[in-house]
């Protein structure tokens, strides 16, 4: 089985998706994807909810509740669970990931480009700058896989978020950001899935008018997940962000 590769579009609202992301709808409507929207933890910020996306817990429960927490997880996440299993691993993402996975706090001299089998991640490519270009991270992502062939991948994409901060979520850059994901998704998707991966699309959190995410509104907390590929078989699509580790690790046979 060849795996997972799990992308992380933050910043990402479900009313945005719905309504410039047509290629992914084009796969739910050709029946090669399924579609769900969850509500994102509180508080609804990004270190949170990617510790949340790892390894299962809540902000509340991880003690980890501000974006300044730069610490590891302090559970086992869904890449060192892999990695005791034996799996190969591997991110293109930023380098809040690697901190909550690898090593904290983030040295970029050390960091940036990882290849250490002694790490749960055991492969990355991390970024530190929000204006990485979408196009280049899915680039990075594609190297990785063509040269480690992992079980487990991530693909961790900041330009959404990154346009919702500077322009608003009711702004033209902010959907034609969603629009460019959902190209690069055009791209690679097929390939992800004709190589027999099980794809999982997803994001932390949403974004507001005002270029912010950490009330309780809808366009704040509510993101969309899409589950791609045949390798899902019937697993039930997850409720909750929490849930998200244990789908990935049944994916990769972990539990």
């Amino acid at each position: 089985m060849p795996g997972v590769v799990f992308v992380l579009l933050d910043g990402l609202a479900a009313a945005t998706a719905r309504r410039c992301m047509s290629y992914l709808q084009s796969q739910e409507a050709s029946g090669a994807a399924r579609y769900a929207e969850l509500q994102s933890e509180l508080p609804p910020l990004s270190r949170p909810i990617y510790a949340t996306l790892l390894c299962g817990l809540r902000p509340a429960e991880s003690g980890i509740v501000r974006n300044d927490d730069a610490r590891l997880c302090p559970a086992p996440t869904i890449f060192a669970r892999a990695h005791a299993a034996g799996l190969t691993t591997a991110a293109a993402a930023y380098h809040w990931i690697s901190e909550l996975c690898n090593a904290a706090p983030f040295a970029p001299e050390r960091d940036r480009l990882t290849d250490d089998d002694a790490l749960p991640i055991r492969h990355g490519v991390f970024y530190s700058t929000d204006a990485y270009p979408d196009e280049e991270l899915f680039n990075d992502a594609a190297c990785l896989l063509l040269r480690h062939n992992p079980h487990l991948l991530l693909v961790h994409s900041m330009g959404i978020d990154n346009t919702g901060h500077l322009h608003g979520a009711e702004s033209a850059a902010y959907r034609d950001a969603a629009r460019n994901a959902d190209g690069l998704l055009a791209r690679w998707l097929p390939e992800w899935t004709a190589a027999g991966y099980a794809v999982l699309i997803t994001s932390d959190h949403g974004m507001d008018a005002e270029g912010r995410h950490y009330d309780t509104t809808d366009g704040t907390r509510r993101v969309p997940l899409w589950l791609a590929g045949d390798a899902w078989g019937d697993m039930p699509l997850p409720q909750s962000q929490p849930e998200i580790p244990e789908l990935l690790a049944h994916a990769l046979h972990l539990a």
